[in-house]
């Protein structure tokens, strides 16, 4: 071959290397295209995100714990009631008040009796929900545990759930599943409470074996503290007794060789009673199935009831316990867990009508707590499976209840979902390119091309007349692929409306892949302070020009988590009836006598939290932004935190824009208008005989409100009171109204600029400027 080469007067080409190879790769039509809608995909991805997603509250990368689990989002809340068929949350329960750290300490050395009374004169009693103590968890909201908890303390976790109370004095102890972060599995925690479940202080993992653990059935029996959790894969129910309460347990028996689940005991007209559900069961019986045993002690040994199993094909009726069984007013009920659609889609309360060794039936009850209605905004608005209710030395009963935000497998189906939407958007971009011609797909001729002559061996072997049909598809497919491309190629109005859908088909898909990958749960949730969630109330001042707008608005920002009540000041014209909102908490409207601005701050008894969220009816922003400033506004209560800053200086002082204030690196008033501010400090400083004049001028102008309000917090207080946090987007229709009293923007300003020199003569100066960015959590950039 060489000789021959060297003969025809030419040399062996050398083979390209690497490197020449990949440069004409990249050269090549198929790269560049590729590479323009990977950019273009970048591009309304990182689009969709900045405007959409990021509105969201996103999971820390590098939180230790609380992450995206398949299992959920558990967390556990506190309910109250004279009655467990009427239970309450604990934030609209009477005066029930968090303690302090200082106070939880010193409650810990303290005998049960001067608990007691630290209890009773301490921090309760007041108005519904309502702490009288100076805390910014007022009132304290459920969920009081979460898995931030357990995380916090050092044992990283990614849900609480399956929660037992076990009552000693004063004191609650809390165990409950936690979702292990080192192992992925269940182990057995247990938190302690000094104020009624308001705040819980995490002791711990009290149980931690080498399987999973969860549904810790806690009770005491001849003056020892047992354990029944369950541990399905050991394929036995296992009793542990407390060596030392309530971190150290060990084995005390194994009651029943089976993988029973979710075991629950009760004490009952002279038995013990063992209900529990079989995990070997599968198909329609997987979580609808109960069976019943019973002993003349709780340490066994146990007899099979005889009409087991009890249930075993409707995963509706409640058949898998929902937590501890429990005896009222002479019959005993039986909490089930309803999984039709989910697992644990919610509790299902049952009255026993019979119960002996050979009979079982029950009815189902009205359970008697208020079904969540804010969806995924809600720490139990997507399921609530389990349920502990036990009743107090005093008669009153306490109960405690999981919640989750999501369905179950939610992460899964998020992340099958996302990279369902980008293949598909992938897909369509090399079909694009493969039918412009910027993507070649190469089938050899010698494949394609049909054998003409028919040899014995093709009537022999089955294979390689298999070879001929694959061939001779192979070829027609090429045909129409060709025609195909052909025909799309030509300049017509249908072609280009085709590529115009295929695109549009391609961008929805790539914003499908962001939503599902990056959106995290899709929830707009609270956020904590010092462990603790709350509760605020929106006041929104219109009239009846404005009631299409007031509508949109009831309905946003009622699903937000942490909005107890929205209060309508009706200041003109009929008042629209309650029920004519999609809402999904109370609305007030309060009518007022005139019609005046001062009216928006007017002192309202009936507000049952200490946050109150001023926003103008025309201003539409997320929830999550919402939670943000009222996570900040807790760090300060003295302060109002809002949305809309303002820098006010110059000789003499001129109202500006916000461009004014980032040009100037800072600020110096919030306006009102969408703002957070402590209910009785606020609408009572308003009120008081030194804003009288300043209230007089705001009514006799129907302006200004807002900048009085900034000019008596900063009269009141030598220290900071003010704070901004940025939104994620704010939409202001207020420009767009006819009857907007900012509608001409000059005039507007004319008037405010008066109103500074008026105030500043009665009140004094404004405060120093604050600068932007000073939050370590750059909410304020």
């Amino acid at each position: 071959m060489a000789g021959q080469a060297a003969r025809r007067g030419g040399a062996m080409r050398p083979p390209p290397s690497s490197s020449m190879r990949a440069a004409a790769l990249a050269r090549s039509p198929a790269a560049s295209f590729l590479l323009a809608a990977a950019a273009t995909a970048a591009v309304v991805g990182g689009l969709y995100f900045w405007v959409v997603v990021s509105s969201f509250r996103l999971p820390d990368s590098g939180a230790a714990g609380c992450r995206a689990d398949g299992e959920g989002s558990w967390s556990v809340g506190m309910f109250y009631g004279s009655s467990p068929l009427e239970l309450r949350s604990i934030e609209l329960v009477s005066g029930v008040r968090r303690l302090s750290l200082r106070q939880r300490i010193s409650c810990a050395g303290l005998t049960p009796e001067v608990r007691l009374l630290v209890r009773n004169f301490g921090h309760f009693g007041g108005q519904e929900g309502r702490s009288n103590g100076n805390s910014s968890a007022w009132p304290v909201a459920n969920p009081v545990l979460t898995c931030a908890t357990p995380t916090e303390a050092g044992y990283p976790s990614n849900f609480v759930a399956d929660p037992f109370l076990y009552v000693e004095g004063d004191t609650l102890f809390l165990f409950f599943e936690t979702k292990t972060i080192s192992s992925m599995q269940g182990d057995i925690g247990v938190a302690r409470s000094f104020d009624k479940g308001a705040t819980w202080e995490f002791l711990g993992i009290a149980l931690d074996e080498a399987w999973h653990l969860s549904y810790p059935f806690v009770f005491k029996y001849e003056n020892e503290i047992y354990m029944m959790p369950e541990g399905n894969k050991k394929k036995e129910l296992r009793l542990y007794r407390a060596t030392k309460f309530p971190l150290e347990w060990t084995l005390e028996k194994v009651l029943v060789n089976k993988p029973l689940i979710d075991a629950s005991l009760v004490q009952f007209e002279g038995y013990w009673w063992l209900f529990a559900s079989d995990f070997t069961r599968y198909g329609v019986e997987k979580n609808a199935e109960l069976e019943i045993w019973y002993s003349n002690s709780p340490l066994g040994p146990w007899t099979e009831h005889k009409q087991n199993p009890i249930y075993k094909s409707d995963k509706s009726l409640g058949a898998r316990n929902g937590g501890r069984l429990f005896v009222f007013e002479g019959s005993l009920y039986r909490p089930g867990q309803d999984c039709s659609g989910t697992y644990g889609r919610r509790v299902k309360l049952y009255r026993v009508e019979k119960l002996t060794m050979e009979e079982y039936k029950e009815v189902p009850v009205k359970i008697g707590i208020e079904e969540p209605k804010k969806g995924r905004n809600a720490w139990n608005g997507m399921r609530y499976h389990h349920m502990d209710a036990q009743q107090l030395a005093s008669g009153e009963w306490i109960a405690v209840m999981d919640g989750d935000r999501v369905p179950s497998g939610d992460s899964t189906r998020r992340s099958l979902f996302g990279y369902l939407g980008l293949l598909l958007a992938v897909s369509l971009a090399v079909f694009v390119g493969f039918v412009k011609g910027a993507i070649s797909c190469y089938i050899p001729p010698s494949f394609r091309a049909p054998l003409t002559r028919r040899t014995e061996l093709s009537r022999i072997f089955p294979g390689h007349r298999f070879n001929q049909k694959v061939r001779r598809y192979s070829t027609n497919i090429g045909r129409y692929i060709s025609a195909i491309k052909t025909r799309l190629n030509e300049k017509t109005w249908s072609n280009m409306m085709f590529f115009w859908v295929v695109a549009l088909i391609g961008i929805v898909n790539v914003c499908i892949a962001v939503h599902f990958l990056c959106g995290g749960n899709g929830a707009e949730e609270a956020y904590t302070y010092q462990g603790q969630h709350s509760q605020f109330t929106m006041v929104t001042m219109t009239y009846e020009a404005r009631l299409w707008n007031l509508k949109l608005f009831v309905e946003h920002y009622s699903r937000c988590e942490s909005v107890r009540e929205i209060v309508v000041v009706w200041n003109k014209g009929n008042p629209p009836s309650s029920d004519a909102f999609d809402s999904t908490v109370p609305v007030r409207i309060r009518v007022e006598e005139i019609n005046s601005l001062n009216n928006r701050f007017r002192v309202d008894p009936l507000i049952k939290t200490r946050a109150v969220f001023e926003l103008d009816d025309d201003i539409m922003m997320t929830c999550t932004d919402l939670e943000k400033g009222f996570r900040a506004w807790r760090e300060h209560p003295e302060r109002m935190v809002g949305f809309y800053p303002r820098m006010i200086d110059g000789n003499p002082l001129q109202y500006r824009n916000e461009r004014y204030a980032r040009g100037k690196g800072g600020y110096n008033l919030i306006l009102t208008g969408a703002a957070f501010m402590d209910s009785e400090f606020a609408f009572k400083k308003y009120w008081s005989e030194e804003a009288r004049e300043g209230r007089d001028y705001v009514h006799k102008n129907f302006n200004c409100e807002d900048l009085l309000m900034n000019f008596l917090y900063a009269n009141g207080s030598t220290s900071r009171t003010v704070e901004y946090i940025h939104p994620a987007w704010a939409i202001d229709t207020s420009k767009l109204s006819s009857v907007a009293i900012s509608r001409n923007t000059q005039k507007h300003y004319d008037i405010r600029t008066k109103c500074l020199a008026k105030f500043s003569s009665i009140y004094g100066p404004l405060p120093q400027k604050w600068e932007f960015g000073m939050r370590e959590d750059s909410w304020d950039k």
